[in-house]
């Protein structure tokens, strides 16, 4: 890389090349990544004008990719293919001579030409091959000839063209007519190509020949050519990766990736790739990773005639450079390493040296520009004390003196006027009321710009001398911040003792008219007052409370004053009367009896008689659905069963009182048996059993003995009778008398039993 104008920042600073081995190294068979080929011209053959013919030495020089596995150099007879050179002449295919190279004197390049502080992995290897052909005569023609070598094949991970493994490269020279009508010698390169290129920086490259015979050079960006592979001939055959003899003109440029790339951008437009018609100063600056194959011919002009073109082809490796020695400092930082320091009434500064790489940098040293002067501080961190309130700059120099390897931070120091901050505050200490706050802060600056209050009850305000209303007594921190013109800031904080009593005592009672027993909530809203305060209530009926909001029971019926006093905790008092605040009236007492007291299906009304006392209003309920307002109502029950009855009463004043009382509705069971009974099949008197009523019977069970103590007849339905025989199936039953036992099971559980006789008659 060489240094330019547009390119301080690289100069400024060494670089380290940050490479993905694994993508851009990886070579399969490929090997070749460039080359050319040049002549001269070394006069007349056997130096005889009259030969009609003219000595020339060709030299190709071919670039490889040393790393990754890929063949090594051509040659012969020793390499893996022979370096086989066709010359042809004119439009002829048939070779006019072919050459067999022996091996080339081959060297590394260096990888970084230009920049002695960009530091490149060593698995980085690109090695020059370079070609001397055997002296060759060549009679002088109206026809060109064309000197070619062909070569497969390029990396796989060439980003700019398509197919490029199986794309093969063609170096050729074109010896003209008129140049070998003048004898004339091609330009040569002094210099290979940039191996490695910084993404997103900007580059500036030497590609300029030297012509030995003074001729005009232009420089021009042009198509690398195709030429052995997998588009020559059979891709499977031997002669497709290094035909021979080689093909021959014209040759076609490689397929690049239009539209993003092309002979003219082979890195993309965004690069802007660039190669002075003149000076053969290539620059640009990469935005893309990646490998990517240029083409560079330089044209030679001898009073306007073109005598040749050498054709440069080359691939270049873009991968991202980070910065290896950078000056950094711990302050703001403004832009393109441009250190910002403000202080206020300070002038002794202290500097933080955060530049790296360490390991890189040699030298460092901090420049202060002082009433004219520059003082010189040669410390990793530095301290210096500047004369008083200005503007002052600096620098700190990494590696000074030291071409292309150093770095620049630049700081810029503000000494502004000190600034202080402190207020006063004042308000009336036993009352509620606002507190005065009065700003007393001071600056050297024209004016203060800006003032925070904060009053230490998560309340906040941006005026100079604000009033603040606190809702809640107590001690706090009230901190104040001012920042002048300068922005520069102090800040101030003092204790507020805020422990006035409230200006107006305010109760809220949950309950103002009740009957007692009457439990009324006094809710104190009442501010400032928390529990560091002294509270006194007195409820007017002997009871009292030090509870802030407080909960009293009133039993008896009257009117009640009642009393509030509060004192703070620097000992200011006040007190309240609230005169006839609450109203407590009798309540009634709720009773009745209810007659008749034995009921029972057959008797199921029932009369109430109210007892309660100071009752205005009656509500009588008797079950779902049925009730009464009447004092003293009656009610008859449909059903059997224990049937609550409530009793709400209402007094006057609205106050109410209950109670339940339960009525018992008895279930009765009425059953008999007759004494005789003729089963002799007139349907009069033919079948024996009870009647009666058992509403909500449990069980039932009725048996027949004869006089021998024998059973003959058992059932356990009411309903069932004996029709005269055994068991109702056997044979007739003589008359006579049999004995009957009956045993009931009442709806409650209570047990019944019956036992007497029946005569059968016939």
């Amino acid at each position: 890389f060489h240094k330019t104008p547009g390119l301080k920042k690289i100069v400024r600073r060494t670089l380290f090349f940050a490479f993905l081995v694994a993508p851009l190294l990886q070579l399969k068979a490929a090997h070749i990544i460039g080359g050319e080929i040049t002549y001269q011209c070394l006069g007349f053959t056997n130096n005889n004008p009259a030969s009609n013919s003219r000595d020339y030495r060709f030299t190709m020089r071919i670039y490889r990719d040393c790393q990754g596995g890929g063949a090594g150099f051509d040659s012969a007879p020793n390499g893996a293919f022979t370096a086989t050179v066709t010359i042809f002449l004119g439009a002829s295919n048939i070779p006019f001579q072919t050459l067999s190279l022996a091996a080339p004197t081959s060297v590394p390049l260096d990888p970084n030409p230009g920049n002695p502080c960009l530091v490149v992995p060593s698995n980085v290897c690109v090695q020059e091959g370079v070609y001397v052909f055997p002296v060759i005569s060549l009679p002088i023609s109206t026809e060109s000839y064309y000197i070619s070598y062909q070569r497969c094949c390029r990396n796989n991970t060439i980003s700019n063209i398509l197919n490029p493994g199986g794309s093969g490269a063609t170096y050729t020279m074109e010896l003209t007519p008129a140049a070998q009508l003048v004898g004339n010698s091609s330009p040569s390169f002094n210099s290979y190509p940039p191996i490695v290129l910084c993404a997103g920086q900007p580059f500036s490259a030497s590609q300029a020949a030297t012509d030995i015979d003074g001729d005009q050079l232009v420089y021009e960006l042009c198509s690398p050519l195709l030429g052995g592979g997998l588009n020559f001939n059979n891709p499977l055959a031997l002669n497709g990766l290094a035909p021979n003899p080689d093909n021959p003109p014209p040759y076609n440029g490689v397929n690049f990736l239009a539209p993003a790339y092309t002979a003219q951008n082979p890195l993309g437009a965004s690069a802007n790739l660039h190669i002075g018609t003149y000076t053969g100063i290539m620059t640009g600056m990469p935005t893309v990773q990646g490998q990517f194959v240029v083409g560079i011919c330089v044209s030679e002009y001898r009073n306007g005639v073109l005598l040749s073109t050498v054709k440069r082809d080359f691939q270049f490796n873009v991968s991202v450079c980070s910065p290896t020695v950078v000056a950094d400092v711990a302050e703001d930082s403004l832009a393109n390493q441009v250190f910002l320091f403000n202080r206020c009434g300070d002038t002794q500064l202290s500097f933080v040296n955060q530049s790296y790489q360490a390991q890189f940098i040699e030298e460092f040293q901090w420049e202060f520009d002082v009433n004219g002067g520059i003082d010189i501080v040669n410390t990793w961190n530095a301290s210096y004390t500047f004369p008083g309130v200005g503007r002052y700059t600096g620098r700190l120099v990494l590696n000074p003196g030291v071409a292309n390897c150093g770095d620049t931070a630049t700081l810029v120091i503000n000494i502004f006027p000190s600034i202080s901050a402190d207020f006063a505050f004042d308000y009336d200490t036993c009352r509620a009321s606002l507190v005065q706050f009065t700003d007393l802060s001071s600056t050297g600056a024209p004016a203060i710009a800006k003032w925070d209050w904060d009053f230490g009850d998560n309340s906040q305000s941006a005026s100079e001398n604000p009033q603040h209303l606190y809702a809640d007594p107590g001690a706090r921190v009230v901190t104040l911040n001012v920042s002048d013109v300068n922005q520069c800031s102090a800040t101030a904080s003092k204790e507020v003792r805020y422990f006035p009593v409230p200006s107006l005592l305010i109760v809220s009672p949950s309950e103002t008219e009740s009957c007692a027993p009457a439990e009324v909530y006094f809710n104190n809203l009442s501010s400032p007052i928390d529990n560091t305060y002294e509270i006194q209530w007195d409820f007017g009926d002997g009871g009292s409370s030090e509870a802030i909001s407080p909960t009293h029971t009133f039993n008896q019926a009257g009117i009640y004053d009642v009393k509030l006093s509060v004192t703070s905790t620097i000992g200011c008092t006040t007190d309240t009367v609230f005169q006839k605040l609450v109203t407590v009236t009798p309540a009634p007492i709720a009773d009745f009896s209810f007659s008749p007291q034995e009921l029972d299906y057959f008797n199921p009304t029932v009369q109430f008689t109210d007892e309660s006392v100071d009752a205005w209003r009656w509500y009588w309920d008797f079950g779902p659905g049925q009730w009464s307002v009447l004092r003293n109502p009656a009610y008859t029950y449909p059903d059997t069963g224990l049937h609550p009855v409530r009793l709400v009463v209402t007094h006057i004043s609205g106050c109410q009182d209950s109670i339940t009382r339960f009525v018992d509705i008895k279930p009765v069971n009425t059953y008999h048996l007759p004494n005789a009974f003729t089963p002799n099949d007139d349907s009069v008197n033919d079948l024996f059993k009870g009647e009666g009523f058992l509403p909500g019977f449990k069980s039932f069970s009725m048996r027949i003995w004869n006089r021998w103590g024998e059973m003959i007849f058992e059932t356990n339905s009411p309903e069932g009778g004996w029709n005269g025989r055994k068991n109702n199936t056997g044979s007739l039953a003589p008359p006579g008398v049999y004995v009957v036992e009956v045993h009931i099971t009442g709806p409650r559980g209570e047990k019944e039993a019956r036992k007497g006789f029946v005569t059968l008659i016939r």
